[in-house]
């Protein structure tokens, strides 16, 4: 399921890997799941950028500025995350996800510009938005897709499909670079994170073939995109708030 989504929509991966582990596999450590997630989605990203760039849909230039200079913000972000309590990490993470949802299903009509480099005009953006992404997906110990998407998108105005396979970069970069911070406070469960990770690379190769046959459908993977991510912070916000209320 993880692989299928980060294939699909290029996100959304730890934001179904962090609640399956946590109510689902029953980790009772908010911080381990993250950990571990950070760790399964940075490998089945990759797995997706292959075949993302087999087929030319990764824009390579933007993708690596993006990554750079988020990787600098997921390390103080992860850093921030793992002096907060758990649950409210979960809880927050569950709100931002309603926002960019929202933001994904206004955007869903647009076509964006084929052909976007990254020059002198649009560069400081995209810098701006990729330390702000990776400062966030740090924090809450996810990969980021459904953060970068967007975020590309308006810094570059890139199409929809074409965010996607780029994101994968920033992606693999954020949840690796996060990862290592978990690792280094003994967050992350190894046997667990490789069952993710083989499970994991044979959904995104059929969630990449999706992903394909969809693009050229106007508007469909944006509202896929926020549909899929309200439904699952709706049950997060549920849960959290009573593991917080008890």
């Amino acid at each position: 399921m993880v692989g299928f989504t980060l294939g699909l929509v290029g996100g959304g991966g730890s934001v179904l890997a962090v609640p399956l582990m946590v109510y689902v596999v029953g980790v009772k450590n908010p911080h381990l799941a993250i950990g571990t997630s950070a760790l399964a989605v940075a490998m089945n990203a990759l797995a997706g950028l292959v075949g993302h760039a087999r087929s030319v849909n990764v824009n390579w230039r933007c993708g690596g500025a993006f990554a750079l200079a988020g990787v600098l913000g997921a390390l103080a972000g992860s850093t921030l995350g793992k002096a907060v309590n758990g649950q409210r990490l979960l809880f927050l993470f569950a709100l931002l996800m309603i926002v960019v949802a929202a933001a994904m299903y206004r955007a869903r009509r647009d076509t964006g510009v084929e052909g976007v480099t990254c020059d002198r005009q649009n560069l400081p953006r995209v810098l701006g938005f990729g330390f702000a992404t990776g400062c966030l997906s740090g924090f809450f110990g996810i990969g980021g897709g459904f953060l970068i998407v967007p975020a590309l998108v308006a810094a570059t105005a890139m199409p929809i499909y074409r965010a996607i396979g780029t994101s994968l970069i920033a992606v693999s970069a954020f949840g690796l670079t996060t990862a290592a911070n978990y690792a280094g406070s003994g967050l992350i469960d190894w046997p667990l994170a490789g069952t993710f990770i083989v499970g994991g690379v044979v959904g995104t190769v059929l969630g990449t073939a999706a992903s394909r046959r969809l693009s050229a459908r106007k508007g469909q993977l944006n509202t896929l995109f926020a549909s899929g991510i309200i439904l699952v912070a709706i049950y997060m916000i549920y849960r959290s708030w009573m593991a917080l209320s008890a």
